[in-house]
């Protein structure tokens, strides 16, 4: 299989430096549309879909290969293995940050900084630990998934987007999450929410900046907090905002960070 192809790969920009974004759940690679083009100039800026989203090869999608976030880690590092590229910087949104995480952990010799835009290693509350969900509204998530997903996914990404008073954004997103193939985003739903990754955190051992949002109902500040704590070198900047999805909402504030911290870190 064409795995460029598989993930619909493109490539961009003219420098020698690799800068990979990968979009959250219910979303595609045109969400970092505000984002990329700005490192067009100084970088080489790769965009992808996760398989089952966007333009990528749905055929390719298996239920039980993608039951799990590790076979999206698998397929991102099997793009930059094709591509051949080397010391990238990766930009990681939402769900995908764990992708990326678990990405960084198994091979990270292909990666010089990670970047991890509102990420959440476990969205249930357990202990001390507030993951924002309790387990009966994961529960009562998936069984809405199963009964009425566009429904849901209409209620739900008004709590993501945030930002009421741009409600284009929202509109956006729920087209975004209802060209989905129903039973695929059910299935990325329950690998999302489910999913626990707190103990791949502690082995990161590349550079990483964490950008949170001040106003978050998915991933709220205690998230971003926990994240930052438990990986080594990494720094913490916070976006004064809503939402969850600040490449959509905040992109000029979110670039500025994303050159301030490419500027004074990864030329170190």
């Amino acid at each position: 299989m064409n795995v460029l192809k598989r993930n619909n790969v493109v490539v961009k920009g003219n420098g020698n430096q690799p800068i990979i974004f990968v979009h959250g759940y219910g979303c595609d690679q045109n969400m970092w549309r505000f984002v990329a083009p700005q490192f067009e100039e100084s970088h080489k800026v790769v965009l992808l879909d996760h398989v089952g989203s966007g333009k990528s090869d749905w055929s390719a999608y298996n239920m039980k290969k993608y039951s799990t976030l590790n076979q999206y880690a698998s397929d991102l590092l099997e793009v930059i293995e094709t591509l051949k590229l080397e010391n990238s910087i990766l930009v990681v949104h939402s769900v995908s940050a764990m992708v990326g995480a678990l990405a960084v952990t198994e091979a990270p010799h292909l990666f010089k900084n990670m970047i991890m835009v509102c990420p959440s290693p476990c969205y249930l509350n357990d202990g001390d630990y507030q993951g924002g969900f309790e387990k009966d509204d994961i529960d009562d998530m998936i069984e809405t998934l199963n009964s009425n997903y566009l429904g849901w996914a209409s209620g739900i990404t008004s709590v993501i987007m945030g930002n009421t008073d741009k409600p284009e954004l929202t509109e956006e997103l729920t087209n975004s999450f209802c060209q989905h193939d129903p039973a695929i985003a059910k299935n990325f739903a329950k690998a999302t929410f489910t999913s626990d990754h707190r103990k791949e955190l502690p082995k990161i051992s590349i550079p990483t900046l964490i950008l949170q949002v001040s106003q978050d109902l998915i991933a709220p500040m205690s998230i971003g907090e926990y994240v930052q704590t438990h990986i080594k070198n990494s720094k913490l900047e916070i976006i004064d905002g809503t939402g969850h999805c600040p490449h959509l909402s905040h992109p000029e504030e979110t670039v500025a960070y994303l050159k301030n911290y490419l500027l004074n870190t990864v030329k170190e």
